[in-house]
């Protein structure tokens, strides 16, 4: 009865000529511009950038697109608008999969090469691994406090599930075209000879991190930079101090201190979100809250549903 309730009441709104719109599920749709603070014309971007980082989407009742997918779609936005004249990174992030992460870090370069507009990193509980990766692309980073940053390296996670399927009474067996197709299979113990193969994907991932963050930070030589990437974290303190941030400070000083280098007297503060979706202020929507939360998006089960390493930019404690 309801069902044929709404049916007519829309029959009957349409034949009256009245048009109206609604969006069936919160979170689709294109991008809307959402102000948060401030004042002008000019505008400050504040993109966030938390929990894991990858290119692996969303499933569920309301599909999300992936983080990757989300920042690459709002920086073309920003592309668009010649109103905006600045960027600040909210980062919280533990970082995630070396090639994601590799990704918006590329995509930041080329929008400030094109848009050639100053990008500020503010690290916010977390951003670490990957996080930094990605705030290496920016002008400026600066850390709270209270930060947890640093983590610099790369981890290969696998699954090594073969005791367990003895236990069950279980084999696997795989039929190969040469001795290394299943390399890193889940279902048997790795050789020192695949080993030896893995750490040398791992320690060509590596000199790119240390590359990237040389690039960020020219104040440091490399091997300033090797003594500092051995995978420990930093306080927001001792990151400034070994010069891997250029400064502590909270949100606000991270927008104002774009709004400076952009060289604006007064800016509005937007976001860009999905219809449905509510931001009040600068510190609204923080996908993953909490300075562990991060690690909420990491499916460790996957790895042993599908078997395959994943080689990340993470720091896992």
């Amino acid at each position: 009865m309801r069902n044929r309730f709404l049916a007519l009441l829309f029959v009957g709104l349409s034949v009256s000529g009245c048009t109206f719109n609604f969006t069936l599920l919160p979170g689709q749709g294109p991008l809307q511009e959402m102000q948060v603070g401030g004042t002008g014309a000019a505008k400050v971007l504040l993109i966030e950038v938390s929990g894991m980082i990858s290119s692996q989407e969303k499933d569920g009742l309301i599909p999300a697109p992936s983080l990757l997918a989300r920042i690459k779609e709002q920086l073309a936005r920003a592309t668009q608008d010649d109103q905006v004249k600045a960027v600040v990174l909210r980062i919280n992030s533990p970082g995630g999969t070396v090639t994601a992460s590799d990704i918006i870090h590329h995509e930041l370069k080329a929008f400030k090469a094109s848009k050639k507009i100053p990008i500020i990193a503010s690290i916010m509980d977390l951003g670490t691994s990957g996080g930094y990766y990605i705030a290496a692309a920016a002008d400026t980073v600066l850390a709270h406090p209270s930060s947890v940053t640093g983590s610099i390296g790369v981890i290969m996670l696998t699954i090594n599930a073969r005791g367990l399927l003895e236990k069950v009474g279980v084999e696997a067996t795989a039929v190969t075209s040469g001795p290394r197709k299943d390399m890193g299979s889940p279902f048997r113990v790795m050789t020192p000879e695949e080993r030896a193969i893995f750490q040398g994907l791992i320690d060509s991932f590596y000199q790119r991190f240390l590359t990237i963050v040389q690039e960020g930070r020219p104040q440091l030589q490399m091997e300033q930079i090797k003594k500092l990437a051995d995978g420990r974290i930093y306080t927001g303190d001792q990151a400034k101090a070994v010069g891997l941030v250029d400064d502590l400070g909270y949100l606000e000083d991270a927008i104002e201190l774009a709004k400076k280098k952009a060289k604006l007297p007064e800016a509005r503060v937007v976001t860009y979100q999905r219809p449905g979706e509510y931001s009040n202020n600068i510190y609204s929507k923080l996908l993953v809250p909490g300075p562990l939360a991060g690690f909420a998006d990491l499916d460790i089960m996957a790895l042993a549903r599908g078997g395959t390493p994943q080689f990340m930019y993470l720091w896992m404690p």
